[in-house]
């Protein structure tokens, strides 16, 4: 059976490509940085900001959602979206990264993983039949399938026998997902480690069964850069080019702009919030570390020529004294900061994809970053 396709390519640059993904809740401008909102939150940062910053879709997950709240009570509020007051695209993972990174609470077999629950040690089973109920009951626009994860590095046989564990799977998600509504998407996802072979087989028989999307997953989880650049290589020109690729859990500003060079359309990561909450600003002079005694005294905003508004009327020295003090304010100014500069790169990568000028705007980007910040004078 033929699997729709909702996505169009716009523009190419190279391998780089700027499209379109239609999906029940909006279009999504690619290539697109998706904020996640793990447990149907960002934390620290309101959803209006997510909208106002740019952002055209956001994550969920599955395996926190269907402990608290439970999937069963959001679709009896009318779904993900509405209980979040999103109402805009949503993307929800399958819990599969869970199978790695909760591994000791949980039990793995053929049929399914069975998880104690973190929040109460609850015995909770998750198959890939149940994944993608869940993710129904959510009402996300595009689903996952359930996938084993393998933090890296790893033996061979480890990964082997997870990739092949995951196609099976995928299989029955896509069975599972046969009766969603017309225009849902169900994306597979490729798995092989670091091992170019194994990525190549993952990818050529997750075709063969047929996905809306094809994920890259099991990277930027232990491995070094140039390792996660190479399997993105490896794989990227085996999917079909008429999908969206989908880089997942991935990264810093460096890690979207190599991998949109490489031809990936989505990405995914807690990074913006999460450093945020720890002090650490993303700006177009590369990362600042708030927390450092340096920005004391200083009056000067992040980024005087931000779109973004509170990147432009805090002072350094002000968000320098919230985090220090440990005040949420800090946390949430930065979260925002942080989220507006990721779409703001997006933003720029679209269009210079479109103005056939990537590599130029990498460049220039990237330059900026090693130049740094000056300090006051």
């Amino acid at each position: 059976m033929t699997v729709p396709n909702h996505f169009r390519v716009l523009g190419r640059d190279g391998a780089a490509r700027t499209g379109e993904l239609t999906t029940p809740h909006g279009v999504v401008r690619t290539p697109a940085f998706m904020p996640v909102g793990t447990a149907g939150a960002m934390k620290g940062i309101h959803w209006r900001d997510i909208r106002d910053a740019g952002a055209d879709i956001v994550l969920g997950n599955t395996y926190h959602l269907m402990l608290r709240p439970g999937a069963e009570r959001i679709a009896a509020l009318g779904g993900l979206q509405r209980f979040t007051t999103w109402n805009g695209p949503m993307l929800t993972d399958s819990g599969g990264f869970q199978v790695m990174s909760l591994a000791k609470l949980r039990k793995l077999t053929e049929h399914a993983v069975t998880f104690r629950s973190h929040i109460d040690g609850a015995k909770v089973e998750l198959s890939p039949e149940r994944s993608i109920e869940v993710q129904r009951l959510l009402g996300s626009d595009i689903a996952m399938q359930l996938d084993e994860c393998v933090r890296l590095p790893a033996e061979r046989a480890d990964i082997e026998r997870a990739m092949r564990l995951s196609l099976r799977w995928a299989e029955r998600s896509k069975r599972a997902f046969e009766t969603a509504p017309a225009g849902h998407m169900l994306f597979g996802i490729v798995q092989g480690g670091d091992v170019p072979d194994l990525r190549h087989e993952s990818a050529r028989a997750l075709i063969d069964i047929g996905f809306h999307g094809y994920a890259v997953g099991g990277l930027a989880v232990g491995e070094p850069q140039e390792v996660m650049l190479a399997m993105i290589e490896e794989v990227v020109p085996i999917l079909p080019q008429d999908r969206p690729h989908y880089l997942m859990g991935v990264g810093t500003p460096d890690d979207l702009l190599e991998a949109v060079a490489r031809g990936i359309d989505m990405f995914d990561c807690v990074m913006p919030t999460r450093n945020g909450r720890h002090g650490h600003a993303f700006t177009r002079f590369g990362t600042l570390n708030l927390r450092n005694a340096r920005h004391a005294h200083d009056p000067r905003p992040i980024d005087e020529e931000s779109d973004w508004p509170s990147a432009r009327n805090y002072s350094r020295a002000y968000l320098h004294h919230l985090i220090r003090s440990d005040e949420a304010l800090g946390a949430m100014l930065l979260s925002e900061i942080n989220i507006a500069y990721y779409q703001s790169l997006m933003r720029g990568a679209r269009a210079a994809i479109a103005a056939g000028t990537f590599d130029d705007f990498r460049a220039a980007t990237r330059e900026e970053w090693t130049r740094g910040d000056l300090p006051p004078r």
